[in-house]
């Protein structure tokens, strides 16, 4: 879809839907919202729905840095005690153990 030929209430209605979407445990939609209307929110001459827009486009970046930290410790975490968590770990696991040579 081209933004331009997009009437600036229909932006806002759209860039709500992606930011209340995030909230369905979909935060690749805060990413989008964030990339798709930064240039709306931040660097178009000044329109009325532009202030909403900016802020849920700030609320997705905040979002989406939550879930990639959250991933990230999540990662850490499980790497770091795969072994002591034994073989609960490996049922939680995505890794096909290899059999010995």
């Amino acid at each position: 879809m081209d933004l331009r030929r997009v009437q600036n209430e229909e932006k806002l209605n759209l860039c709500r839907k992606y930011y209340i979407g995030g909230f369905a445990l979909l935060p690749f939609l805060w990413c989008i919202n964030s990339v798709w209307f930064f240039n709306e929110a931040f660097r178009k001459p000044q329109f009325d729905e532009q202030k909403q827009i900016k802020t849920y486009v700030i609320r997705s970046m905040i979002g989406t840095l939550i879930w990639i930290a959250i991933m990230i410790t999540w990662v850490v975490i499980f790497q770091l005690n795969r072994s002591k968590w034994g073989a609960t770990a490996d049922y939680m696991s995505f890794i096909i153990p290899k059999g010995e040579l």
